[in-house]
């Protein structure tokens, strides 16, 4: 039992990390109806920036701050320059506009740093050391991401229920064209809401390099899958589901993972543990065969 309560912890920062992505995804999604493929990657690239900050001997911590102003200022960017010439185009332009953004990022990370294999020590956000409760020893790097997480989670909730920037910014995404008619600039609020998706990107690939290194240009393909799996779990629309989709989900494939051995032992023919992946999806598929919308997401409504 001590062993399951510790895996369920190691289970539940990695499924941070997913989470925080995977809500990067569902905040665009919700505001332009279509999945930014380039979302991982420019992750990465936010990463990377990090990591030359600290390597330009900026303390960690101001180095974070500071790579979350920056993307979220890129992915503002991105939005009224890249984005927004599109945004009346099929989704399948759009589409298309994301997966040439995800190229040009790989690219432009790996022609900046070489491609070569990097890690942050000996600056990482939190310390390695360990402490035992009740004989499960728990990580302080796993608790802080944790902390993190929530607390962000925590403070983008206040800030779309009690700011006049992000009651703008939900009117805008759900109703754009009667947010016009009131005076609501449509355009910039979805260029902040592609802000807020880069800066929360930003933060899971910080986490991603810290806890699961090295730091590489396709560092944070694999997580992207996991995110946009943790979003579907938990209802794409939904910013609540995509959190717990990707808590549930980090907290499945790490205990998929622990036990693996054990049910070989039991008989088992398949080692389930190089099959992480695989075997999440089977269980999403299972879940939405009985809940398309997902745990938290709406069932759409069509006239027939």
């Amino acid at each position: 039992m001590q062993e399951l309560f510790q895996q369920v912890v190691i289970g539940l920062a990695s499924g941070s990390i997913y989470g925080l992505l995977a809500l990067a995804l569902v905040l665009i999604h919700r505001a332009t109806g279509v999945i930014n493929f380039a979302q991982g990657e420019m992750a990465m690239f936010s990463t990377y920036i990090a990591w030359q900050l600290v390597q330009w001997d900026v303390p960690y911590w101001l180095a974070f701050a500071s790579t979350i102003v920056i993307s979220f200022a890129g992915g503002l960017a991105i939005q009224r320059v890249v984005i927004r010439p599109v945004e009346n185009a099929p989704v399948l332009t759009i589409v298309i506009v994301t997966l040439g953004l995800l190229l040009i990022f790989n690219g432009l990370a790996t022609w900046l740093w070489s491609g070569e294999v990097r890690t942050f020590p000996p600056n990482r956000p939190f310390s390695t050391r360990t402490f035992d409760v009740g004989g499960v020893v728990i990580n302080v790097q796993d608790i802080g991401i944790i902390l993190v997480t929530l607390a962000l989670v925590a403070a983008l909730w206040a800030f779309f229920q009690f700011t006049k920037v992000g009651l703008a910014l939900r009117a805008a995404a759900l109703y754009p064209d009667s947010s016009r008619l009131v005076g609501i600039r449509v355009g910039w609020m979805l260029g902040v809401g592609w802000g807020l998706a880069a800066a929360l990107g930003a933060v899971s690939g910080m986490f991603t390099a810290a806890a699961f290194p090295p730091l590489e240009p396709s560092m944070m393909q694999a997580v992207l899958i996991y995110a946009f799996a943790a979003a579907v779990l938990g209802g794409i629309d939904s910013p609540f589901g995509a959190l717990v989709g990707g808590l549930a989900l980090g907290v499945f494939l790490n205990l998929v993972g622990t036990y693996s051995d054990d049910l070989q032992d039991l008989g088992f023919p398949v080692d389930l543990e190089g099959l992480r992946l695989p075997v999440a999806f089977v269980f999403i598929l299972g879940l939405l065969l009985v809940r398309p919308q997902g745990l938290f997401g709406r069932v759409a409504a069509r006239r027939v």
